[in-house]
């Protein structure tokens, strides 16, 4: 039988930021470890994960998603392995010893209803993976593109922060699924050089190297048919003017504008979406879990292929978990942005 530890450590939250986010703004707490009770299972977890959403949930305003509580803690996806069960039997046979992929993360241990945890298997896939290229990342991605976007075969398409988990795999998606031309942005010339060498876009530009605008027009003479936006700003500014007539764009995210503290202006050429007849559409990934068996189906095939290339920032222990957050605010990651915990 597993011996358990006293206490595990967890991320609270003890300020509202203003601006980006501060380390002081959160804190690292310990608390004692609950034995499971009837349907529940207890989880060592192994591998934890940061999105640009968190932020959004740090402030106490109405959205989607339920904003973070103050000195309470923080979660998120995360994948661990189950080290204790209640004693009544769950409805998904889970058992000590699987691993899981929960909703608890931003944290050592997590106490989790076991009907809300999903078995995923370490031999098909690194179990880092379900929190990247076959979590809620590459479905966004998969679904964004595929679904909300209606790509079609043929299509030009340009994506933002596309070093990142999602525009990544929007970008590879597309060339798999037979775009005409795939334009990624980034932030560094390391990340260009990624994009077009080992993730097969077609062209990418170092959006600090210049206005977007100039840059885009320059990548795609011709015009873009797709716009997958992850940063908003002067990138959808940019996009509008180069989106071709019944061009499409699907707003993922906004991260330009996640820190800001005063209201950010909206495109000075929003009136092109009249004679252009563009169709601008924000999407999240909860509306299209649906395509969750498609996707794993058709995504795991191109990774097992090898046509299909992804990248992780892996940061190690619990302590790091707010610089990898910020981290990946900052744009310091490539793919994924990953905190593994040690055993």
């Amino acid at each position: 039988m597993t011996v358990l530890p006293a206490t595990s450590r967890e991320w609270h939250l003890v300020a509202r930021p203003s601006g980006m986010p501060k380390p002081e703004d959160c804190a690292l707490r310990d608390v004692e470890i609950t034995e499971p009770g009837p349907g529940q299972i207890l989880v060592r977890n192994m591998h934890l994960s940061v999105d640009p959403y968190m932020r959004g949930r740090m402030n106490d305003v109405k959205s989607y998603t339920p904003p973070f509580q103050l000195d309470r803690p923080m979660d998120g996806s995360a994948v661990g392995v189950v080290v204790a069960v209640g004693d009544a039997a769950n409805p998904k046979g889970i058992v000590v010893g699987d691993h899981v992929l929960h909703w608890l993360g931003w944290r050592e241990y997590a106490l989790v209803e076991a009907e809300h945890a999903v078995k995923v298997d370490a031999e098909l896939a690194p179990l880092s993976a379900y929190l990247g290229v076959l979590g809620m990342p590459g479905l966004t991605a998969y679904a964004g593109l595929l679904r909300v976007a209606e790509f079609k075969e043929g299509d030009s398409v340009f994506v933002s922060g596309a070093a990142g988990a999602v525009g990544g795999q929007v970008g590879q998606i597309a060339k798999l699924k037979g775009a005409s031309r795939v334009i990624g942005s980034a932030g560094s010339d390391e990340k260009v050089k990624l994009l077009v060498e080992e993730y097969g876009f077609d062209t990418a530009f170092n959006y600090k190297n210049g206005p977007v605008a100039e840059q885009l027009k320059e990548a795609a003479p011709d015009g873009i048919d797709v716009y997958f936006d992850n940063v908003g700003g002067d990138h959808l500014e940019a996009a509008i003017s180069s989106l071709n007539l019944h061009g499409r764009a699907v707003i993922c995210g906004m991260i330009a504008q996640y820190n800001a503290t005063e209201p950010t202006p909206g495109p000075r050429n929003l009136a092109l979406i009249i004679g252009k007849r563009l169709t601008l559409r924000g999407m999240l990934v909860g509306d299209h879990y649906d395509l969750q068996p498609q996707f794993a189906e058709e995504v795991g095939g191109w990774i097992r292929e090898g046509r299909l290339r992804y990248r992780e920032t892996v940061v190690e222990g619990i302590e790091s978990n707010v610089d990898a957050f910020l981290g990946m605010l900052r744009g310091e990651n490539i793919g994924k942005m990953i905190v593994t915990l040690p055993e």
